[in-house]
Parts: C-alpha cells; sequence; structure tokens
C-alpha cells in the first residue's frame, strides 16, 4: 500500500467515467450481435433527443401566452371595473416574477434537470390560469348584479399572475436549456438553441389568433366580438397542463453523464482540475489510502454497492464542475462588460414593445379621427420581423462564424483538436453588434421626429428595433453557450437575462416622466379637470428619451467591443467566438 497522493496524471482516468475494466484491456473480439444492441441504442437516443426538441417547441410557443396580456388586459377595466393603475400593477407582477427567479430557475435546470421544471410550471401555469379565469368570472357576475368586484377580486388576480409569470420562466428556462445542452456538439447548435427563443416570440402571435378568431365572444347581430376571457383562460389552463405534464417526461438531457465527463477532461488538459479535494481524496482512495476526512464525509461507506458508490461519485463529479464553472463565470470580468453592454442595448427594445401604443398615439393630434397606422398592425410587423430576425441570424452564426472545438467552457488553452472555420468568417461578437446598430437605427429614426404626424413611416421604426432586438436576443445565449459552455448554460443564462426587467423598468419610467411632463406642457390636453388620464401630444413626449436610449445602445455597444478586443478580452485570450 502506498501512502504517496496520485500524480496529476493519474487523476485523469478516475475523472472520466470509463465503463470498461480498469483491471484489463477490453476484448478486441466484437460480435454481429454486439452490434445490434449499439445500433439499437443509438435510435433510441437519436429518438429521444428529437422528442425533447420537438417538446421544447411546442412548450416554448404555449409558454408565449404571457405576451398576450394585450389581448384581454382593457376587458379587466371594462368588466371588472378595475382602474388602469390596477391592471398595470398585474401585468408588472406578471413580468417581474417571469424574470426575478430567472437565475435561480437556471441554477435549478442544470442541477435536476428541466423535468421537475416542466411539471412545477405545469402546476402554476394551470393553477394560474384556472384561478384567473374563476375570479374573471366572479367579478363579472359581481358587476352583473351592480356590486364591485375589485375588492374581492384584485388582490387573489395579481397571485394568479404571479404563479403565471414563474411558470412561464420554469417552462421557457426548460425549454431553451435542454436544446443547449443536448445540440450542443451539432454544426448548427445556434439554430437549434434559437428555436424555442423564436417559438416564444410566435406564441404570442399564435395564441393572440386562437384568442380572437376561436374564443370570442358573439356580439347580439352575430358578428365576433372580444375575446371570451373566460374560456381563454381555460383553454390556457388545459393546453399549459398537459404541455408541462409531457414535459415532464420527454423535457430531459440526453447523455448527461457524457457531457460532464467531457467537461472535466476540458478543465484537467487547461490545469483547472488542480485543488480539487473531492477528486483527490477519490483518487487515494482507488489507490489503496485511507483518508479519514473522506470516512466522515460519507464518500467511503462498505454499506453501499458499487451501483450506489458509482452514482454518489457522478453527482460529486457533476457538482463540483457545476459549482467551479458558475465561480468561473461570475469572476469573469468579460462577463461583466457583456452583460452591462446588453443591459444598455435591450433595455430600449423592451420598453419600446412595452410603450408602442401611447407612442403611436402621440403622433397626431387627439382631434385628428383618422390616424395612417395603428399598434395592432406594427405589433404585428415586430412579431414578424422579430421572428425572422431570430433564425438569420442564428443561421448566419452557425454558417459563417468560427466555432470551438467543443462545447464546453473555453479556458484560452490551445488544443491538439482543429477549429472549425469557415471559408468567409464572421465573429458572432460582429453580427451581435450589426443588430445592435440596426436597433439604435430605429431609435434614432424616432428621436429625430421624421415620423411625427406620418404614422405611414412608423413601420421604419419598429420593423428596425424588431429586427435588432430579436437578433440580438438570439446571439447572447449563443455567445453565453460559444464562451462559457452548455453544461452551467441554465445558470449563465438566467444572470444575464434578469438585465432585460432592469433595462424595460429603467427606461419605462424614464419614459413615463417625459411624456408626462409633455402632457402637462401640451397646448392640446384631453383629460378631466384633476388632471388624471392627460395625453401627450407631439414629439416632445418621446423625442429625448429615445435621444438618450440612442445613446444608451452606443455605449453597451462599446461595452461589447471591449469584451471582446479590450484588456484580456475574449480575443486576447484565445477565445473563439
Amino acid at each position: 500500500m502506498t501512502t504517496s497522493s496520485p500524480s496529476d496524471q493519474s487523476l485523469a482516468p478516475l475523472l472520466r467515467s470509463d465503463s470498461s475494466s480498469t483491471l484489463g484491456p477490453p476484448s478486441s473480439q466484437t460480435s454481429i450481435s454486439d452490434a445490434i444492441p449499439i445500433s439499437k441504442l443509438r435510435q433510441k437516443t437519436r429518438a429521444l433527443r428529437a422528442l425533447a426538441f420537438i417538446v421544447s417547441i411546442v412548450a416554448a410557443l404555449c409558454a408565449g401566452s404571457i405576451t398576450v396580456f394585450s389581448l384581454y388586459g382593457h376587458l379587466f377595466q371594462s368588466r371588472l371595473h378595475y382602474t388602469q393603475f390596477q391592471i398595470n400593477g398585474i401585468a408588472s407582477a406578471m413580468s417581474i416574477s417571469m424574470y426575478i427567479p430567472v437565475p435561480a430557475i437556471g441554477y435549478l435546470c442544470d442541477r435536476v434537470g428541466p423535468s421537475p421544471l416542466a411539471l412545477l410550471s405545469a402546476i402554476l401555469l394551470g393553477g394560474g390560469y384556472g384561478l384567473a379565469a374563476g375570479l374573471y368570472k366572479k367579478g363579472s357576475a359581481e358587476v352583473s348584479d351592480g356590486g364591485s368586484s375589485v375588492t374581492s377580486t384584485f388582490v387573489p388576480m395579481v397571485i394568479a399572475f404571479v404563479a403565471i409569470g414563474v411558470g412561464t420562466a420554469s417552462l421557457y428556462v426548460g425549454s431553451i436549456t435542454t436544446c443547449a445542452k443536448n445540440f450542443g456538439k451539432g454544426k448548427y447548435r445556434g439554430l437549434m438553441l434559437v428555436a424555442p427563443i423564436a417559438s416564444f416570440g410566435l406564441g404570442g402571435m399564435v395564441l393572440s389568433q386562437i384568442g380572437s378568431r376561436i374564443l370570442y365572444e358573439t356580439q347580439p347581430d352575430g358578428g365576433r366580438g372580444d375575446v371570451n376571457v373566460f374560456h381563454f383562460f381555460l383553454f390556457l389552463c388545459i393546453i399549459l397542463t398537459i404541455i408541462g405534464l409531457i414535459g415532464t417526461f420527454s423535457l430531459r438531457i440526453i447523455d448527461e453523464e457524457d457531457l460532464i465527463d467531457e467537461a472535466v477532461e476540458e478543465l484537467e488538459r487547461s490545469g483547472l482540475l488542480e485543488g480539487s479535494a473531492v477528486f483527490r481524496r477519490q483518487a487515494n482512495r482507488d489507490y489503496g489510502t485511507i483518508d479519514s476526512t473522506a470516512e466522515d464525509g460519507g464518500i467511503i461507506d462498505p454499506s453501499r454497492d458499487d451501483d450506489d458508490d458509482e452514482d454518489n461519485n457522478a453527482r460529486l463529479k457533476k457538482a463540483w464542475l457545476l459549482n467551479a464553472e458558475t465561480r468561473r463565470f461570475l469572476s469573469d470580468h468579460t462577463m461583466w462588460w457583456f452583460a452591462l453592454g446588453f443591459w444598455l442595448i435591450i433595455g430600449p427594445g423592451e420598453s419600446f414593445i412595452n410603450n408602442l401604443g401611447t407612442i403611436i398615439g402621440t403622433l397626431y393630434s387627439p382631434k385628428m379621427k383618422i390616424h395612417e397606422t395603428s399598434a395592432a398592425t406594427h405589433v404585428s410587423i415586430m412579431a414578424t420581423v422579430s421572428t425572422v430576425a431570430r433564425l438569420l441570424a442564428a443561421s448566419i452564426s452557425d454558417l459563417l462564424s468560427p466555432s470551438p472545438h467543443s462545447s464546453h467552457v473555453q479556458t484560452g488553452v490551445p488544443s491538439s483538436l482543429p477549429l472549425l472555420r469557415q471559408k468567409l468568417s464572421v465573429s458572432r461578437v460582429v453580427i451581435f453588434i450589426a443588430a445592435a446598430g440596426i436597433l439604435s437605427f430605429g431609435t434614432l429614426v424616432l428621436a429625430s421626429g421624421v415620423v411625427q404626424e406620418h404614422g405611414e413611416r412608423f413601420w421604419i421604426v419598429s420593423g428596425a428595433i424588431g429586427a435588432g432586438y430579436g437578433a440580438i436576443f438570439s446571439m447572447m445565449p449563443i455567445i453565453v453557450t460559444m464562451i462559457w459552455g452548455v453544461e452551467n448554460f441554465g445558470t449563465n443564462f438566467g444572470i444575464i437575462a434578469l438585465t432585460p426587467a432592469l433595462g424595460s423598468t429603467m427606461w419605462g419610467l424614464v419614459y413615463s416622466a417625459v411624456y408626462q411632463a409633455g402632457a402637462r406642457d401640451s397646448p392640446l390636453l384631453t383629460g378631466d379637470a384633476s388632471g388624471e388620464d392627460i395625453f401627450c401630444f407631439g414629439a416632445k413626449c418621446y423625442s429625448s428619451t429615445y435621444w438618450a436610449m440612442t445613446v444608451s445602445v452606443w455605449i453597451g455597444t462599446v461595452m461589447v467591443l471591449w469584451a471582446w478586443k479590450g484588456h484580456d478580452g475574449w480575443s486576447k485570450r484565445g477565445i473563439v467566438i
């Protein structure tokens, strides 16, 4: 028995899950009967991966139901007698509950997998929409009887939409994490990752068409009226519960053990495994040394059989790797530059989407009865252009951008494996910056005032901002996976995905303040004597806000450039992006 600790080279076989015996070389004889089970196993693996992808797309599509609030939000005012402030409170609670938990949800997704998150989404989304349906029906009955529904339904309605927000985040993060990890090695991994993101954007359009064209109220003359909110909520309750339950059994990471083993090998090759106490204790055990710390920690337990011990070691390895990668991600200064840049760029896009209707309302005098455009038109333009831009940016990334030799975290250490380069190479950062430029062009056109009283030109604004916004939102997760790998994607994505909520809130407050100031100074006021519900008209209602947004996008672009080309940036560290 040796008492010396193993060398660094001896850690390699211990950190990899090798199915072959360490007592002797595997047999060199392979029969046809042995090849048949292997072929069936590969077919089963491909089928499970394809099933997970299809369910991810459908789940993300249904999760887009959260974006159709404007389809029924005004009916809360007319049917339940909620104030505009209360309606905004419900929408804000839903939005905050969707964004704030994302880092924690991503952390759980990496460690326990997407299946439990799908089950959680089934409970929260089914329960949330079911509760909202009951409250809406109860409130409508109370108002019909001459009473007020606000006291009895408002607080429970907020709770229902908080559950909807958290459930949506769980289903969405589980879907994109499944695609990121299952297709991280493929040539078209960018497109496969963006597919559920684009599906989420299309979900709002598809579900709004179902609500307005199928689940609608019939007017006395037989025509089509507003969406039947009670039936629409019941429909969402049922379909999202079913999708969540299906995802519980089909959203899974295929061959996750191999993914973890390969990531460990990558870090081992870079020399970052030094100091791993868990694996050093395990190595000492395998080499015959008894470590009291290991015994105390429960690593060596005679009551466990070999399978239990192997499963325990696999869990230890996964936990150690993900924790190490989380620390590396948070300690990487380029991540913070990238996150800050993303925040400054995406915030104006989020704010524009939320305030598009009121901006269009400022283009013409309230006395004019004919407007040359509508909010519905530009919501459709933005949804369509954004979806196309997401898929196009991902496709260009896959076809023209250089790819690293693996799907794991890039350490900057040279590898013996060749890089996957194209004849015409375009960095993903260049695509990201080009998308930011397109977005800033839209904000600049709006800030300049050239669309004032020219609603027919507004498509330039909505089209440019929609295209830039969509491409940026598709490139962000792709860049995250390329630099920091896929095994800890949920956590990494969740941390950066928190910034849109902060940006939307900040620019929403700025826009509201400028709008209200413009309304008070406007010679054309509409509202009551108390000054409530005053509308603003003219470029002064939005111009200064969008000048500031344009500058914000440019500053964010410089920050991303610094993360790429600046001191100890990705380029200087040899990161392939």
